[in-house]
């Protein structure tokens, strides 16, 4: 098979050129073709020569992902499930909030960190996304918002899969997402949400300028790893040695991420135990309710219980944010469309 140029990096596109004989600037307008302009032939690269683009034709090729599922939802949450070459399924979310359009990308097919309370875990890890597969995800977005007249604004690394698990893919995408001749997208804009790999955090905060996002999710490690096997590995208080550690730079913070289950981590106590451990860190706390679904036995806290956890997390001085539910509609949590459809397609065939 032909070598795809999508998910290729500007010096990786060099590199790549140069060894064809080519000058350094050959990369930069095909990179721009790529990811400013959404080029998907290099018929349409009309600032290249005609031997050049056939000479390109010849050896590469430009992948191009398209939805075999889109669903809106009431509150303009758009979702869509791609089929990939080899047949697997993965989704991706765009979220409007006001001016901004956050699109979610997905890093894996599945996932093996074996959280028990996310539905992509329980359809089990096939195997890691390119590159390619992970930007075209925002490649096809693009386009979605373009034809209504708007644009991506913010990108996180938030859908299946844990992205610190594909570090060096997640790295060369997010290195095309902030290039300002790709996405152009600012380092505030771009955010890895991680269940705490914290080597990996280590090379995301020294190597990119994308925000960290950690998924603490309890407040002690006997309840962490029920939920989240690999707190065995990266216990609470290593995650919370790094928030400590580490400056995220002026004017920004780190983000810890809680889902909020019922009866499990929302208690007072939990709430109190979350302020002690945070409060000497640059961090705010984004408050998730629970997304319920038919694959986990957990359930969305009561209402109201949100308030008094933010409120309690405001008297130690931590910044906290409750995250509104939204794409309820239409499945939007990372692998419950994908995994609705597996499990149909396996009552079909009869797979087990």
């Amino acid at each position: 098979m032909k070598v795809d140029l999508k998910g290729k990096t500007l010096k990786e596109l060099t590199d790549l050129f140069s060894g064809m004989g080519k000058e350094p600037y050959r990369a930069r307008q095909v990179f721009r073709w790529l990811y400013e302009k959404l080029a998907t032939s290099f018929d349409e690269m009309t600032d290249l020569s005609r031997s050049f683009r056939q000479e390109l034709a010849e050896r590469f090729r430009i992948s191009w992902l398209d939805p075999s599922e889109t669903r809106v939802s009431g509150d303009g949450t758009v979702k869509f499930l791609f089929t990939l070459e080899d047949g697997e399924g993965i989704e991706s979310v765009i979220i409007p909030d006001g001016e901004r359009r956050t699109v979610c990308v997905s890093t894996q097919a599945g996932c093996r960190m074996g959280c028990r309370f996310c539905a992509t875990a329980g359809a089990g890890f096939v195997r890691n996304l390119t590159s390619a597969e992970i930007i075209g995800q925002v490649c096809y977005a693009e386009k979605f918002l373009r034809e209504r007249g708007e644009r991506v604004t913010n990108v996180v690394f938030m859908g299946m899969g844990e992205p610190l698990d594909n570090v060096d893919e997640v790295m060369k995408s997010i290195e095309i997402l902030t290039s300002e001749l790709g996405f152009g997208l600012g380092g505030k804009r771009v955010t890895v949400s991680t269940c705490g790999l914290v080597p990996e955090m280590k090379k995301i905060f020294h190597e990119t300028r994308a925000q960290i996002a950690v998924s603490l999710n309890a407040t002690t490690d006997r309840v962490r790893e029920r939920l989240m096997p690999v707190n065995r590995k990266y216990p609470i208080a290593e995650i919370v040695d790094f928030l400590r550690s580490f400056d995220p730079g002026p004017g920004r913070k780190f983000t810890v991420e809680y889902v909020l289950i019922d009866g499990v981590n929302d208690s007072v106590e939990d709430a109190h135990r979350l302020g002690r451990l945070l409060k000497r860190c640059r961090v705010k706390v984004n408050l998730i309710p629970y997304n319920e679904n038919e694959f986990s036995p957990f359930r969305s806290p009561p209402e109201g219980r949100e308030e008094v956890f933010r409120e309690i997390l405001h008297r130690y001085g931590i910044q906290a944010i409750k995250r509104q539910r939204r794409g309820g509609d239409i499945e939007a949590a990372c692998g419950q469309l994908r995994g609705k459809i597996r499990k149909k397609l396996a009552r079909q065939y009869g797979e087990k």
